[in-house]
């Protein structure tokens, strides 16, 4: 099998194409490679690489950057998508494309899962839904991998600015009225290492099992990492961003249950192998 990872330099791209790459033959492209808004530059590359899957690293994800720069979000989240899925399609290759939980406006107290209507709040939210619309029209090969709050090795994420805010500071304020699920990069890489195999097409959520604030979050990134600080409760509307967050975006795993009776660790589990 041969893979077209795009963002390939990303957090989650690195990711991806260092575990593929012991498996499959995988040309990881970034940014200064291919430009996914660009389609005759989509459809020149995928006729060049001619890949059995192509998977989407490659996005917008500064959300309170999108507000500042909707242009830049929709080219890349919304028509960088589309582009792929018309290129996908055309070829008869799969497309494994990933998505986030701010595809839902998190008026709610229940789990989301893949079957509840999406409503975003923010640009960046409203830009994924629009590369999820294009793919779900255009592409009959397509996972679209929903997955949230990630972090890993590379890139930059919560867990990394955490520890680097604790080595200049007593005493942190982190926002205690946003719920979510913090997701481990890796724990989303088996996820895209097993679809791929299968010709299980259709959305997934991907997050690790269980639910916190990103007070709850940061508590734990502190205790597990034996960082002595202190952490204080804040709202939303005292940190003042100019995008808009779901309150709970909480979401099941419920199409990876159903179709591969597949189960994800907690994320408790997953921050302590992260520390490993």
């Amino acid at each position: 099998m041969k893979i077209l990872v795009t963002g390939s330099k990303g957090q989650l791209g690195i990711d991806v194409v260092n575990h593929l790459s012991r498996y499959y033959e995988v040309v990881g492209l970034d940014k200064d490679d291919l430009d996914i808004t660009n389609l005759e530059s989509v459809l020149n590359c995928i006729n060049e690489v001619n890949p059995d899957v192509i998977i989407n690293c490659a996005a917008y994800t500064n959300v309170d950057g999108c507000e500042e720069n909707q242009d830049l979000a929709y080219k890349i989240n919304g028509i960088g998508a589309r582009n792929l899925a018309i290129a996908s399609n055309k070829n008869d290759i799969k497309l494994v494309h990933i998505s986030t939980d701010f595809v839902f406006d998190g008026e709610t107290d229940s789990v989301y899962t893949e079957f509840d209507n999406s409503n975003p709040l923010s640009v960046y939210g409203k830009s994924k839904k629009a590369g999820e619309d294009f793919i779900k029209k255009m592409s009959s090969k397509y996972f679209i991998l929903r997955t949230a709050w990630l972090y890993g090795k590379n890139g930059n994420n919560f867990v990394k600015t955490m520890l680097r805010l604790a080595e200049t500071n007593d005493t942190l304020k982190i926002v205690d009225d946003q719920v979510g699920t913090p997701t481990f990069t890796e724990d989303l890489v088996e996820v895209i290492a097993m679809v791929i195999k299968t010709e299980k097409y259709g959305t997934y959520h991907v997050s690790n099992d269980g639910k916190c604030s990103w007070y709850d979050f940061a508590k734990k990134i502190f205790e597990i990492s034996n960082v002595d600080i202190k952490v204080l409760p804040i709202t939303t509307e005292e940190l003042g961003r100019p995008a808009k967050r779901p309150k709970y975006s909480v979401m099941r795993n419920y199409m990876l249950e159903l179709e591969f009776d597949y189960h994800i660790r907690s994320w408790e589990s997953a921050l302590e192998g992260y520390f490993k």
